[in-house]
């Protein structure tokens, strides 16, 4: 089928694209390009779409006329940057992605396939939460997924608009265009580079993990499925024995790198500790199942860095953390205050980027 993927020179969207390429679909891609500069490696037998170079809130009709499907992962990522401006986080991720939507019904998309994530759970006392459990949102960014699954919901039609909700536990592993700001990524980067994991919480909230290939492939097997198994339907995405405390995984990840010190702290200012049952994509998307789990993905991270022998000015670069990129295309005048891109290339300060808090990367995927 056509396939049009939003954000597709992002963290999923590098491996999505050549993963669905491979399963003979037609993919054309649309990103606005904040990341482009981040390119950890090269993948075997590379596939490169097409790509639309477009902000998500201005995609037009014509920009997705002849697609069988949109996969939209184009928004920004939960980070303290959607913290600290919830408007502008809500704009785009919210009210940017049901405009996408309401386009895509308009223009003739059969399937929408919408990249949420297990955060809309937020918080608990340990018990599993399902697609039927209450949601409670920690952050603009999760309260916006929540938001966007309401009101695309709405917009389903039997004939004619078919949307399925992804809700992503933690991703983790190798991509070209890598994340170091999620979990496992983080704690294997410094495994890696400075051989310690000193982290500033106890480690005791609980994530749900699955690995970024297991999210293309639950992407793919949304895609193919026949429509009345996913129409209007909500999957928790991973496997229900991924779930794990961090401490646990900084324990497995020192586990796997040698000579890897690994010391907690007492910090427990992020409340969001969740875990999550999977048993619902396991039982009713056909074709559907986890391969990886944490100490696989750890040890993929050590086998990449050693080929590549990643120094640790490589693992510290902007572009493989999304605040501090977008910190960076602010100072330089690159995008203005609503993330627009200006077309300035020339160095300024700016106001804002004092005032973005920066984080503890270890601690909050």
């Amino acid at each position: 089928m056509n396939i049009l993927i939003t954000g597709i020179e992002g963290y999923i969207g590098s491996v999505l694209a050549p993963y669905l390429m491979a399963r003979a679909h037609s993919v054309m891609g649309l990103d606005t390009g904040f990341y482009r500069e981040g390119w950890l490696y090269w993948p075997q037998n590379p596939r490169s779409p097409a790509c639309i170079n477009k902000d998500l809130r201005k995609i037009a009709e014509e920009d997705i006329a002849g697609m069988d499907a949109v996969v939209h992962l184009a928004e920004l990522s939960n980070d303290p940057l959607g913290q600290h401006n919830p408007e502008l986080t809500y704009d785009i991720n919210h009210a940017g992605t049901v405009a996408l939507a309401k386009k895509c019904l308009k223009a003739g998309v059969k399937k929408f396939v919408y990249t949420s994530s297990c955060s809309v759970y937020g918080t608990g006392s340990g018990e599993f939460k399902d697609e039927h459990s209450e949601t409670n949102p920690q952050t603009a960014y999760a309260r916006c997924k929540t938001l966007v699954e309401r009101d695309v919901a709405a917009l389903a039609d039997e004939d004619r608009f078919s949307p399925t909700f992804l809700r992503n536990a933690t991703a983790y592993g190798a991509s070209p265009r890598m994340r170091f700001d999620i979990v496992l990524n983080n704690l294997a980067g410094l495994a890696w580079t400075v051989k310690q994991i000193k982290m500033t919480s106890d480690g005791t909230p609980w994530r749900p993990l699955v690995h970024v290939r297991d999210i293309a492939h639950a992407i793919a097997c949304v895609l193919e499925a026949p429509r009345d198994l996913v129409h209007n339907e909500i999957f928790n995405v991973g496997s229900t024995s991924e779930n794990y405390q961090v401490r646990e995984i900084a324990q497995i990840v020192a586990d796997t790198f040698p000579g890897c010190a690994l010391s907690f702290g007492t910090s427990d200012g992020d409340n969001r500790s969740y875990r999550v049952c999977f048993d619902k994509i396991h039982s009713r998307l056909p074709g559907f199942d986890c391969r990886y789990n944490a100490a696989a993905g750890a040890n993929e991270l050590l086998q990449l860095f050693r080929s590549i022998d990643m120094p640790s000015e490589v693992f510290n670069f902007r572009s493989y953390t999304r605040l501090r990129q977008l910190q960076h295309l602010i100072k330089t005048g690159q995008i203005d205050s609503q993330f627009y891109w200006t077309g300035k290339s020339e160095t300024h300060a700016r106001s804002l980027v004092g005032e973005i808090p920066q984080a503890d990367y270890s601690t909050t995927a």
